[in-house]
């Protein structure tokens, strides 16, 4: 919940309590139940540019709440995600494990707004839409960032989720295999049989900066850090050198993706 939120609800409030309108039928013409108007109302959710365009129109507001939407706009990512953001986009290499789920760079537009659908709290339909464009935008980059070498390591499990279902899935395999014939894109698959203790724990990225630094980056249910720590760093290294010994070669995981993709 941020002031902006708690600010473009009290507004919509004041307004509909001034027209004299309750949150059912303010609901009702934005397409929400009234347990919903309320939670925008009180900041607990983001006021959506709906739900302020309806509530202009309806009470009146001559383009009032409609201006508050400029303020109100889905950010592309999660707050705790900023940093890391800003640290990918300057990286030299990009060194990712992922244990559940594919990588967020190598997601086809299908498994994400799977992923994005099934939120806790649930995002609102905005929010879901800018994610998956920047997250999108995000892949595109990738594929013209040549210089920048990108390696991804992927526990069997996320390969066997069936986020989205089967068909969904098997067409995110063959994306991974799309994407693992650039020249800067390096995909293994850590088989289920191979996992060591450390590639239980959770997921973990790399980053080497242009100056050379290393930054690490992990990350939990609701947490995340990163970390540009020497021992720190040191240590989470060491962590993904012992997973990635125990990973299949890139050309053994593209023929493992295959087969996988066959038995769905």
């Amino acid at each position: 919940m941020t002031e902006a939120w708690r600010y473009g609800g009290n507004q919509v409030k004041l307004w509909r309590t001034e027209a004299g309108r309750t949150r059912e039928e303010l609901g009702a013409e934005a397409n929400y139940d009234a347990e919903t108007v309320k939670s925008m109302e009180l900041g607990r959710r983001r006021p959506t540019m709906r739900l302020l365009q309806v509530a202009d129109q309806m009470f009146g507001a001559g383009g009032k709440l409609a201006a508050v939407a400029e303020y109100m706009k889905p950010e592309p990512f999660p707050k705790r995600s900023e940093e890391y953001m800003a640290a990918e986009a300057e990286a030299f290499a990009i060194n990712w494990y992922e244990p559940l789920l594919i990588p967020g760079l190598l997601q086809s537009e299908e498994y994400m707004r799977a992923l994005m659908s099934d939120a806790c709290p649930p995002l609102d339909d905005e929010t879901i839409e800018e994610r998956i464009r920047a997250r999108l935008g995000r892949q595109e980059t990738m594929t013209r960032r040549i210089k920048t070498v990108y390696g991804f390591i992927i526990a069997e499990a996320a390969l066997r989720s069936e986020v989205g279902g089967k068909e969904a899935m098997r067409r995110q395999m063959d994306l991974l295999l799309k994407l693992s014939e650039l020249r800067n894109v390096f995909i293994q698959v850590l088989p289920t049989g191979r996992a060591c203790g450390v590639a239980l724990v959770g997921p973990l990225i790399l980053l080497e900066t242009p100056e050379h630094q290393l930054w690490a980056w992990a990350e939990g249910q609701k947490t995340s850090a990163m970390y540009s720590d020497p021992d720190r760093v040191s240590a989470l290294t060491q962590t993904h050198g012992m997973i990635r010994m125990n990973a299949l070669s890139a050309g053994e995981s593209a023929e493992f993706i295959k087969k996988l993709a066959e038995e769905l």
